[in-house]
């Protein structure tokens, strides 16, 4: 294998894959694109072709009105690249679509892992475990401090406060792609039959999750439902929403938002949040490295977060790893 990997380019902009001229995650227009998933900070429109799952079109269709020479691949499906390299889509884990790519040239193997957890999700398959050589890996959470509780308590807490507020409501903060979705399913899988209303921004991705065979049951908009009929019911909107006059419709809401920075007292704080609720769509610190031991890469790539801390624990621990200095941006709202 060849010493420095050099087919395998990270640029602030997007990972380049020099033989095949196509670009991983890249946040500008390029003439080929292979896309992990739909979130803003990894997808957009304007590219040439984009090679992605079938839902992850779906959703930048969606989101982003782009289905630019929209090449669909299935988990586990190969596509022959030019330059003699092949990449293959494997579970990521994070929402509905989320990939992996994991490239091949000349006998080597890298994967680009996007943005990735290792909880089991109701919404999509989970993190595949794959060899490589080289590990390109987010770091949202990678810092110590960042340990996620088993989401089962963050759910109870939301049906523990109706229950004990049966007059008021329950508003739940849920970034609109993945975290609303999830939230909603795993209420549902705790036993929550009760109709579950949406701010009118969650609803087409919702409806496209179903579409995708996600149940998601009884969903109502909030829009035209008197606001009695919402007391003793949750509610899901944009975290954006959550202050603002929109809120003002709903019966006595107690603000809750789902988000893995919840860990940070002082991000609920200045949400004027009254339920934290400690739920992410991103590995945590334990998941990070447990990734990197079980992957056992030659060497790990780290971006998208906390690389120092990652970092460090790599030296600590005889692994070879480097910090890639790309254009992220943070979703405070994860």
């Amino acid at each position: 294998m060849s010493a420095d990997f050099s087919w395998i380019q990270p640029h602030p902009h997007g990972i380049y894959v020099a033989p095949a001229d196509c670009w991983v995650d890249p946040s500008r227009a390029v003439d080929h694109a292979l896309v992990t998933h739909g979130h803003a900070d990894h997808a957009r429109g304007g590219h040439g072709t984009t090679v992605a799952t079938a839902e992850t079109l779906a959703i930048m269709k969606l989101r982003y009105a782009t289905d630019d020479g929209a090449t669909p691949v299935a988990y586990g499906e190969t596509v022959a690249l030019p330059g003699g390299v092949s990449a293959t889509y494997l579970p990521a884990g994070h929402v509905l679509g989320s990939a992996q790519i994991l490239l091949e040239h000349a006998g080597e193997r890298v994967i680009v892992t996007g943005d990735y957890k290792r909880r089991a999700d109701p919404t999509c398959p989970e993190y595949a475990v794959t060899p490589c050589d080289i590990l390109i890996t987010e770091a949202t959470f990678g810092l110590p401090l960042f340990i996620h509780p088993p989401i089962a308590g963050e759910i109870a807490k939301i049906t523990d406060a109706l229950a004990a507020h049966p007059h008021r409501c329950v508003l739940v903060g849920a970034y609109a792609l993945g975290k609303a979705q999830r939230v909603i399913a795993e209420l549902r899988a705790a036993g929550h039959s009760n109709p579950i209303y949406l701010h009118g921004a969650m609803e087409k991705m919702c409806r496209l999750y179903e579409e995708y065979g996600v149940c998601l049951g009884d969903l109502r908009l909030v829009a035209g439902t008197e606001k009695d009929a919402m007391r003793g019911a949750i509610v899901i909107c944009p975290p954006s929403a959550l202050n603002d006059r929109w809120s003002r419709r709903l019966p006595e809401p107690i603000t809750a938002m789902a988000s893995g920075w919840m860990r940070v007292r002082q991000r609920a704080r200045q949400r004027n949040v009254e339920l934290p609720l400690i739920i992410s769509d991103h590995s945590d610190w334990n998941e990070l490295t447990r990734t990197i031991t079980e992957v056992n890469p030659q060497e790990s790539w780290i971006t998208h977060g906390r690389e120092d801390a990652l970092l460090r624990w790599c030296e600590l621990n005889q692994r070879k790893a480097r910090a890639l200095a790309m254009i992220g941006r943070e979703d405070d709202d994860d």
